[in-house]
């Protein structure tokens, strides 16, 4: 049956062309005919979310820090029609290949239950259970929470909702965050739920961590939704401000290294160095509270409004080394973080945990405003500040965290060696750490050495690496298709 097209437009992306290819039923198209999902005579909703490069920021996002992310033209494309049944029936192509179910089929009444509110801890051992249909959450995860935060009552049919994606998992640059924000544009369209735009973000977050279970920040989520192509998105995570949308300075260009090491943020290392951050913050407002009463807080529950001056004079000296989850439980009690819970049984880290988030706070405030500054002059010099503190930002990571990977260190390492005499300004892990990519700060001259630098990682580690160079418009900048099968 033929497709037609009813409004919205390609935005000249490859991706969605070859999307609209495979559910009008082409014979060439890379994913295969799609058109078999759908019902003719019912529009099909299509959205686009993208992934997202971490230039700085990172981790320190469940801190309160700024963040500066950009939108990669690497997405999810997902296509949702509506169903006469009350079921949830899911589709990703490809995903086979990572050894998981590809099709799911699920009742509503799974998800929401008629006579008994949503339960988040139910739901994620509902979708843990099943390992090889647990990728299932990040997309039917959008119905419960919408329904839990009282964006609406009920839903009144089913629907089908199914996605293709070039994002490759555990490379860093939020595969997860991009397929719950293509659900969640995908749900709202499809049962026309007004959402706000940050509204969007938030509830993608939560399904990551209340359906998924893993322990992010919110600032993939928002930079999938709410990036614009070619800018870097100026994000103040406290607990999502946007501030601006920075053009990148004259012959400046950030791009990504997928070290093709995988890391996986619900992981045990990136649980450990966020609970070691927040029993930290614990520890400082038990100190003041015990002078100011218990309710006080000055920092209004976020690390990063400790200037690091004030930190190092006030607070550096109270905070331990480490400290054996009992031993803090017993005195403390549970943080202030929804998302982590501390084990009695582990040892973590503090005074490191805390530290790196106030320093990256003002290591970002100052990336900014070197890059406004080399904007504003076309000066060199101050591209090559921010870079070097993209190197500092990674030395964190890896000696204040513990996220580091033997194969990013080598192409962070082989990069500062390259120098600005090849173009490159600086590089840093990103994301959750732990492997994934390397963010590349540089002008044109860096693209004549990367190829190079590909070949002597791949005869180094044994691992062939991959670069991310495009960018593209976050989820709501692309807006949606609507189509009809004839």
């Amino acid at each position: 049956m033929p497709l037609e097209r009813i409004s919205g437009s390609l935005h000249g992306l490859a991706d969605v062309a070859e999307f609209e290819k495979a559910i009008g039923a082409s014979p060439r198209c890379r994913y295969g005919s799609l058109s078999r999902f759908f019902e003719p005579s019912r529009p099909i909703f299509v959205v686009r979310a993208p992934a997202r490069l971490d230039a700085m920021g990172g981790i320190a996002d469940y801190s309160g820090a700024v963040v500066a992310q950009m939108p990669l033209d690497r997405a999810v494309v997902m296509a949702a029609q509506a169903r006469t049944d009350r079921r949830i029936v899911l589709h990703s192509h490809g995903i086979d290949r990572e050894g998981l179910m590809p099709d799911v089929s699920l009742p509503l009444s799974d998800l929401i239950p008629e006579h008994a509110p949503v339960d988040y801890e139910r739901l994620w051992a509902y979708f843990a259970g099943t390992p090889a249909t647990s990728w299932a959450a990040y997309v039917a995860g959008a119905f419960p929470v919408l329904c839990r935060e009282g964006f609406v009552e009920q839903f009144a049919h089913g629907a089908t909702l199914v996605m293709v994606s070039n994002v490759p998992l555990g490379a860093g640059v939020s595969s997860s965050a991009a397929i719950e924000v293509a659900a969640m544009q995908a749900v709202r369209l499809l049962y026309d739920i007004p959402l706000e735009p940050l509204d969007l973000a938030r509830l993608a977050q939560i399904v990551e961590n209340r359906i998924a279970g893993a322990p992010c920040g919110i600032m993939d989520q928002v930079a999938s939704a709410l990036g614009r192509e070619g800018r870097l998105i100026n994000l103040h995570c406290q607990p999502h401000t946007v501030r601006e949308y920075l053009a990148l300075p004259e012959n400046f260009h950030l791009i990504g290294i997928n070290s093709n090491v995988k890391h996986h943020v619900g992981g045990t290392q990136y649980a450990s160095v966020r609970a070691g951050a927040f029993m930290g913050l614990s520890m400082i407002l038990s100190f003041i509270r015990e002078r100011h009463g218990s309710d006080y807080d000055p920092f209004r529950g976020y690390l990063c409004n400790i200037s690091s001056v004030e930190y190092e004079t006030a607070y550096r000296p109270l905070l331990p080394k480490e400290i054996s989850g009992h031993t803090f439980l017993e005195k403390y009690g549970e943080t202030t973080d929804p998302v982590t819970r501390i084990d009695p049984g582990t040892t973590y880290m503090v005074r490191s945990r805390v530290e790196h988030p106030i320093y990256e706070h003002e290591r970002v405030e100052s990336f900014i405003s070197y890059l406004k500054s080399a904007h504003r002059t076309g000066l060199s010099q101050f591209s090559e500040m921010a870079g070097n503190l993209m190197y500092a930002s990674d030395w964190s990571y890896t000696h204040r965290c513990g996220l580091g990977a033997p194969e990013t260190a080598w192409i962070v390492r082989e990069i500062k060696r390259l120098g600005p005499s090849s173009g490159f300004y600086g590089a840093k892990i990103t994301g959750g750490g732990s492997g994934g990519t390397v963010a590349v700060a540089g002008d044109r001259r860096m693209f004549d050495h990367l190829e190079h630098l590909l070949v002597r990682y791949a005869n180094t580690h044994g691992i062939t690496a991959e670069l991310f160079t495009g960018v593209s418009p976050g989820a709501l900048e692309f807006g949606h298709l609507v189509y009809i099968k004839r």
